[in-house]
């Protein structure tokens, strides 16, 4: 065995030996996991009397994975002739799961052929994280997750497990009978995600978990593993935790919100002096993020479904804009200053990829402030009532569209990188090929009877 190689094996021994450690003697199973462009938890259980092994060489997966759809199509890797990608356990994420006591769990990274995996949207997060380093910065990053809870309606369908109007902020159980959102809390509190704080949302049975801003990384990772995390637990109670934009025609959508600050030497960078507590470093944050918001929308609203809960009156921004604690606006700027100063990104479906849409984000606003970009005026009030030239540029309102939009921003396709772009692209638009042949209970409803 070369220096290298012996090192190599030594440092994954400790590493081992240092996980085991921290675990509890009843854990049998250790689940290595990562994010699909989807958002999507896929990976391996192994026994724990794997894990020396599995850290030295890792677990390998078909490439293919990374492009195949919701229906269990594989859009991209064929012409490659379905090669393996490796999945490197990262034993520094390693957590022992609450509802399955015998379990550990752990995040990985992917490699092909002995390179970084050019779709492994953890990788991209870092390449966001170092592209800040450059600059002298760093950030904090918040996720706000939005679902519905739903339980069998008996015809092999689902309905909504509390439906009562107007529970907003309700907690307790006239909120939640069952006790799965509190349960879920304790539980992502000791996972170490962040969570601090959970309440029903503004529709009927949907609830919101608020997660702890930290770095980017982190916070991608903790939403990623929260939205397993309810997924699992839920179906656990015998019920479907969702994060679909929007399931029900009769309400509203959920949506994943981020709270995104810069820090500068430890300093927060967005607050400033001028009369209204801004930087011009959040100003040009924000002209990034409105500049490349068309090709934002494919990361933040990645489905067909995802269009339906974007609507005037909606809380959903329709246009490229920005406000001061205005959430009608595609940015608000949430009332904090000092050391809270942040800008938060609204538009956001709940199925969004938390990896991709925080680096994508950071990549956005980053090219404002490298390019020094005005946002314009804040807009003020509700701004969906505004004559349609005051409200900014209008935001692609369907996936098709967002993907246009993004294929062609240059900025956006360079710093996520060509390969992820074109899985993406070809992934999605052989989604929008199958609905655009699919007859719907909306076609037979509309037009069977009378036509």
């Amino acid at each position: 065995m070369n220096p290298e190689a012996a090192s190599s094996t030594a440092a994954a021994d400790g590493n081992v030996a240092a996980a085991r450690e921290g675990l509890s003697a009843g854990v049998r199973t250790v689940r290595v996991t990562y994010p699909d462009l989807h958002g999507i938890q896929r990976g391996k259980d192994v026994p724990i009397s794997e894990l020396e092994r599995t850290a030295r060489g890792g677990l390998t997966f078909c490439w293919a994975v990374m492009g195949t759809d919701l229906r269990h199509t594989p859009v991209v890797g064929g012409e490659r002739g379905y090669p393996d990608m490796v999945a490197h356990p990262d034993l520094s994420t390693l957590v022992e799961l609450p509802w399955e006591p015998d379990v550990a769990a752990c995040l990985a990274d992917l490699s092909r052929e002995e390179e970084p995996e050019p779709t492994d949207v953890r990788a991209l997060v870092r390449r966001a994280e170092a592209a800040l380093t450059e600059l002298g910065l760093s950030s904090l990053v918040g996720p706000e997750l939005e679902f519905f809870l739903c339980e069998p309606d008996g015809d092999g369908g689902w309905r909504r497990h509390v439906d009562n109007l107007s529970m907003v902020y309700t907690v307790g159980p006239q909120a939640d009978p069952r006790g799965v959102l509190k349960a879920l809390l304790d539980a992502t509190s000791a996972l170490g995600l962040g969570a601090i704080a959970a309440n029903h949302e503004y529709m009927n049975s949907q609830y919101e978990i608020n997660l702890r801003e930290c770095a980017p990384l982190e916070a991608a990772d903790n939403a990623f593993r929260l939205k397993a995390a309810v997924k699992d637990y839920a179906a656990q109670q015998g019920l479907l935790a969702t994060f679909m934009g929007k399931p029900f025609n009769d309400q509203g959508g959920s949506g994943t919100h981020l709270h995104i600050s810069l820090q500068r030497e430890g300093e927060n960078c967005f607050a400033g002096d001028s009369a209204d507590g801004l930087s011009s470093e959040l100003r040009q944050f924000t002209a990034g993020l409105i500049a490349h918001a068309p090709a934002l929308m494919a990361f933040l609203n990645p489905t067909i479904n995802a269009y339906r809960r974007i609507l005037p009156d909606s809380l959903a921004p329709t246009h490229g804009n920005w406000g001061l604690d205005n959430r009608t606006t595609f940015v608000r700027i949430p009332p904090e200053r000092g050391a809270g100063c942040r800008v938060e990104l609204r538009i956001g479906d709940g199925a969004a990829n938390p990896h991709l849409v925080i680096a994508a984000a950071l990549f956005a606003g980053l090219d404002g402030i490298r390019r020094e970009l005005d946002p314009g005026a804040p807009l003020e009030g509700d701004t969906y009532t505004l004559p349609e030239e005051d409200q900014g540029a209008a935001l692609p309102m369907s996936l098709d569209q967002a993907l246009d939009a993004l294929e062609a921003d240059e900025t956006i396709r360079e710093a996520v990188g060509e390969e992820l772009i074109e899985t993406f692209l070809t992934m999605k638009r052989f989604e929008l090929e199958r609905h655009r042949q699919h007859v719907s209970d909306w076609d037979v409803d509309e037009y069977m009877h009378h036509l």
